[in-house]
């Protein structure tokens, strides 16, 4: 049975299985709000590790855990992003969601970039937050070269959390990186209408200026933060800056 992971104490949760086209993801949903934010996490992690986030953030909060990933059973057939996102929009449709704030950290970017792609009226603004996989270094070699460099000067908690999370992931974990990186989110990217925040820790070498820069010109109403000394896990730990830039994202959609 799922439990609860992020909801603070004292605050109402509801922690569920949803299944679709043979997957599932687990949804611990709480907190009001007239929009929800709706967070999608990376590869090898699950929602438990963005403790930190949700903490900071005001109103209605649904974490998932992918398919495969924290809670969630592991699929019959690795997932590619696209079917991720169909999955994630049949679950916001059951839940009756149009106007969710979604937000994707690594891999969960390219999901959230596809939900908006070919989603649109559910999601009424959308946060790639340290976006992968950049166009120039599309191969698992750079990849990972790229995230041992970031984890070598992440803090302890990311780590730890993060280690936890791809211990979780088991075997399959090279079948889902590779199903990542064949995914072209520049295609998605093309067709996102609806306003969309870009954040990158200042040291993320996953996620390169020069890549955040193709996707603030692929979508028409973007903008980009930077978040000073942190990389790959802004949204892990000391997420406070992240949680406000995201918090005021969220104000100015109509």
């Amino acid at each position: 049975m799922p439990e609860r992971l992020l909801a603070p104490e004292g605050t109402t949760a509801t922690v569920a299985e949803f299944s679709y086209g043979g997957a599932v993801l687990v949804a611990e949903d709480f907190g009001s709000g007239r929009r929800p934010f709706v967070l999608l996490h990376g590869i090898g992690m699950g929602r438990s590790v963005y403790v930190d986030l949700v903490a900071r953030l005001r109103g209605r909060v649904i974490g998932l855990d992918l398919p495969g990933f924290g809670e969630a059973p592991e699929p019959e057939r690795t997932l590619t992003m696209e079917r991720h996102a169909d999955l994630v929009a049949a679950f916001l449709r059951d839940r009756g969601i149009s106007d969710a704030v979604v937000i994707g950290h690594s891999m969960g970017s390219q999901i959230a970039a596809e939900v908006a792609a070919r989603h649109p009226p559910l999601v009424a603004g959308l946060v790639l937050a340290g976006p992968t996989v950049d166009s120039a270094a599309r191969n698992v070699l750079s990849q990972a070269r790229y995230l041992f460099v970031d984890l070598f000067g992440e803090r302890p908690e990311v780590l730890w959390r993060g280690g936890r999370e791809y211990l979780r992931g088991g075997p399959n974990l090279v079948r889902k990186m590779r199903a990542t990186i064949v995914h072209e989110p520049e295609r998605a990217y093309a067709r996102v209408t609806c306003p969309t925040l870009v954040i990158r820790g200042e040291r993320d070498p996953l996620a390169p200026v020069s890549w955040c820069r193709q996707i603030l010109d692929a979508i028409p109403d973007a903008r980009l933060v930077e978040i000073p000394d942190h990389g790959h896990g802004t949204l892990i730990s000391d997420s406070e800056l992240a949680a406000a830039a995201i918090t005021a994202f969220a104000g100015s959609i109509r």
